[in-house]
């Protein structure tokens, strides 16, 4: 970690900056809310693609962290984190047989099944080695994206329980298509909708297996939502710790038209690199900078009220004033909320780390490209 200060807006741009007060924020009042009803944390990684963060999470009480490939597993089991589990189905020989070397290193290891094939290969490979895994049984809640039926999910957890290397720890359920559903009444009906069927399986297993303990589900959309529902033991928050522009716009409890129980840590620094035409100025953050999909970027802190940032192609942004305000400069550094934190911080090789306006360090992101 860099010691070097200096003034972020020197910083040489398009840049990804954290600030730290308002991260470390949202790492207290989440972890606080979580430990209030006696549930745990194990924070996503694959939102923020650091080594160096996660371990800040676990230093304010996260049980572990989650990650979505194996790669990114890698990474973080090298880094020294415990509590790691795979959220993702790992489901080819190759990928199988990195698992497992992983585990060695990491015996607290977890990965979800939600297929016979891939229980079978996990359950072959580890037998081989003479080694034990503790899994959980991923339920699909309405994403379609991974899992097993409910209605399936039963049959497949005898046949976890019938592989001698696999011990079952539980259930993962996972509700991505609730997260940003704008209107809070709506996301909390549906979100615990999505959850009942899963907390049915879920009490099922805990009759008749000792070692099913875990329900992990959740994300930061609907963290105060799932928090309610007794049988969710920990809760898989990601983007709460960094924010942005996409969670910021859905509705909360307190706010029907805004999500502020989290601040935007997160901040990308863009320049104004030319102003020759009227009325906008580009600057040069573009498409390889900010990630599209999602909210819109918004910039925050300017002297110049009511810029609006819009997109003009692969390298450049184009920035307007809704009012009858001036554009800002050539040269001038403005600070944006990004529109997706997740794949935006993939593009991106380091956070800088500010206090106020100062810089005081540097992480990698480490994770960064880790898709396998």
């Amino acid at each position: 970690m860099s010691t070097s200060v200096q003034n972020k807006f020197d910083l040489d741009t398009p840049c990804l900056v954290l600030d730290l007060d308002v991260f470390e924020r949202n790492l207290q009042k989440m972890q606080a809310a979580a430990g209030y009803v006696g549930k745990t944390l194990r924070p996503h990684a694959k939102t923020h693609k650091c080594s160096f963060l996660a371990q800040k999470q676990i230093e304010a009480g996260a049980i572990g962290i989650c990650a979505a490939k194996v790669s990114e597993a890698e990474v973080l089991v090298k880094a020294g984190i415990k509590g790691i589990l795979i959220t993702g189905p790992v489901a080819t020989s190759k990928k199988i047989a990195r698992l497992v070397d992983m585990l060695a290193a990491a015996p607290s290891l977890m990965t979800v099944v939600d297929h016979r094939i891939s229980i079978d290969l996990l359950d072959t490979t580890l037998r081989q080695r003479g080694m034990a895994m503790d899994v959980l049984l991923d339920i699909d809640v309405g994403l379609h994206r991974t899992g097993v039926s409910p209605a399936d999910a039963l049959e497949l957890a005898d046949i976890i329980l019938s592989r001698p290397s696999l011990h079952l720890r539980g259930i993962q359920a996972y509700a991505g298509q609730v997260q940003h559903i704008c209107s809070y009444d709506i996301r909390k009906t549906t979100s615990l909708q999505c959850l009942k069927e899963a907390v049915s399986v879920f009490n099922e297993l805990r009759i008749g297996v000792e070692t099913c303990t875990i329900f992990s589900s959740s994300g930061t959309g609907t963290s105060d939502i799932d928090l309610a529902v007794p049988e969710v033991t920990e809760l898989q928050v990601g983007s709460y710790a960094c924010m942005d522009t996409e969670y910021i716009a859905i509705g909360s409890a307190a706010d029907s038209t805004q999500f502020a129980l989290f601040g935007p840590a997160l901040r990308l620094l863009t320049t104004v690199v030319s102003t020759n035409q009227k009325g906008f100025v580009t600057v040069d953050a573009g498409l390889k900078s900010l990630y599209k999909d999602g909210g819109v970027p918004t910039i925050i802190g300017s002297e110049h009220p009511g810029l609006v940032y819009g997109w003009f192609g692969d390298e450049y942004g184009k920035v307007t004033c809704s009012g009858n305000g001036d554009v800002p400069s050539i040269g001038t550094v403005l600070e944006l909320v990004t529109s997706h934190c997740d794949p935006t911080i993939n593009l991106f090789d380091r956070y800088y780390l500010t206090r106020g306006n100062e810089v005081v360090g540097s992480w990698p992101i480490d994770l960064r490209g880790c898709n396998q």
